[in-house]
């Protein structure tokens, strides 16, 4: 049985596109905190120098995460992206929704996207952190 959520989207903040503005998680359930992922392989090797790839290759370790504790992508109730270029993100928004939908389907937690000036990992363009309810 997975666990449930509702998603709280009030209309007087408009229809969100591509995440919800809340997410709403029913007692009962264990959280999950995912540290963040970067597109690492299991040998800590950057996958790609390109921006699609690795968002790709960053989602993908969070769901690996997810899914060695017992869950799968719709468990996850909140993710938070960062990236060292918001310019190159929207530049290839519809490619990351692509690969979003190809890993996640239509499910979609709360999310924040945010800029930094840079990141651990030196080649990594983004990290990607989330927070998952499993059940008991």
């Amino acid at each position: 049985m997975r666990m449930a959520f509702k998603l709280i989207n009030p209309a007087s903040l408009g229809a969100p596109r591509g995440f919800s503005n809340g997410v709403l998680t029913y007692a009962g359930g264990r959280l999950l905190f995912i540290a963040g992922q970067v597109a690492w392989n299991e040998k800590q090797e950057i996958v790609s120098h390109d921006f699609v790839d690795q968002f790709d290759q960053a989602l993908a370790n969070v769901i690996t995460v997810v899914s060695a504790a017992g869950g799968t992508a719709t468990d996850i109730a909140r993710l938070v992206i960062y990236v060292v270029d918001l310019n190159e993100y929207r530049r290839f928004t519809r490619e990351v929704g692509e690969r979003y939908r190809a890993r996640m389907g239509k499910h979609f937690p709360a999310m924040v996207l945010v800029e930094v000036s840079g990141l651990l990992e030196e080649a990594a363009k983004v990290e990607i952190e989330g927070v998952a309810l499993l059940r008991a």
